[in-house]
């Protein structure tokens, strides 16, 4: 059921109505942003939505006016059918099908969905450093949920004997080329890849006559997380503290300006999150990217909700983790999410 903005503004000075666990029994509210005043503040208004423990999905008509595109910034995520160029908009082809995928989404872990969109929303304007510790905090809270535990259940662990080498590194004069190197697992991003990664970047940090090149062996550039590692942390809040003290989010972020990806293949979770701080990120057109963080009860943990965040905005970052679905190589170049694509 779609609600009025009038109906919507009233809400938001009541309490939530809670499930007998505590969760919202309404995790996620669709709202028609037809009827958008120029009365509403958006500042108010968004300051109201960030806080409040619900997904907020704005629905645009075909030629919204000025004041339903203001408005549609203090959502989660908006939709629309125009082909718009505004970061609070995502353009789907059909209203009804879009509104379907992310209801069943949030549906399916309402904690974690709610949490990105606080996360997200608190975010926003937050120094890279700091956005990236509430990023862990948040993560780490979530890895001790019941949503990750169902999901980590469901998925017997398989250990898989380990190659020598997780991360090449290679210097040709001023250019330190830096490759995945674990392409039976897809370059699936585990610990001794973030600590080989951190180490060959810490290399550039302290040489500032380097450039960095970071590419992956095999079909895909990095096929996310390895999932047989996900929850094996005995304490996480020292979890917190070792991806908060060895990011190599952070470290693309200090280099962004010398730091060129080149992505193809499956980019999943880590494989898009990390490559989205470089100052210039180059896809092949095979490049399939996604974030299937939301569906494990968890959100973007390596660094994404803040570097997709500073180059697609927190909508667009939204949808693409709420809904799981897969950008490809032409829509990631119109959002900005990737600076070229290659044939």
């Amino acid at each position: 059921m779609i609600a009025r903005l009038v109906d919507l503004l009233h809400e938001v000075e009541l309490p939530l109505r809670l499930t007998t666990d505590g969760v919202p029994a309404e995790p996620l509210k669709v709202v028609d942003l037809q009827d958008a005043g120029s009365e509403v503040d958006e500042a108010q208004l968004a300051a109201h939505l960030g806080l409040r423990p619900q997904v907020i999905v704005g629905v645009l008509p075909d030629d919204p006016s000025p004041n339903a595109l203001r408005l549609a910034r203090a959502c989660t995520v908006a939709l629309t059918r125009s082909p718009l160029d505004a970061a609070q908009a995502v353009t789907v082809r059909d209203l009804d099908d879009a509104v379907a995928t992310l209801s069943s989404q949030v549906s399916a872990a309402p904690v974690a969905a709610i949490s990105l969109h606080q996360l997200l929303c608190v975010q926003e304007h937050l120094p890279v450093a700091q956005a990236l510790m509430a990023e862990s905090a948040m993560y780490s809270t979530l890895l001790a949920g019941a949503e990750f535990a169902r999901w980590r259940a469901a998925r017997p662990v398989r250990r898989a004997p380990e190659t020598a080498e997780v991360v090449s590194v290679h210097r040709e004069e001023d250019l330190l080329q830096i490759v995945l190197q674990r392409p039976a697992r897809r370059n699936a991003y585990n610990r001794m890849m973030r600590d080989g990664l951190v180490d060959a970047l810490t290399t550039a940090t302290v040489d500032a006559s380097l450039d960095v090149m970071l590419t992956g062996a095999g079909p895909d550039f990095c096929a996310g997380g390895d999932l047989d590692e996900f929850g094996s942390a005995t304490d996480v809040s020292v979890a917190h503290l070792l991806r908060t003290g060895r990011s190599a989010g952070w470290l693309l972020h200090r280099l962004r300006e010398r730091t060129a990806v080149r992505l193809h293949g499956h980019c999943i979770g880590a494989g898009i999150e990390l490559p989205a701080f470089a100052g210039r990120v180059i896809a092949e057109a095979c490049t399939a990217i996604r974030l299937p963080e939301v569906a494990m009860g968890l959100v973007p943990g390596a660094g994404g909700t803040v570097s997709i965040v500073r180059r697609i905005g927190r909508w667009r970052t939204a949808w693409l983790a709420l809904s799981g679905q897969v950008v490809s190589a032409g829509l990631a170049l119109d959002w900005g999410l990737v600076d070229e694509v290659e044939e």
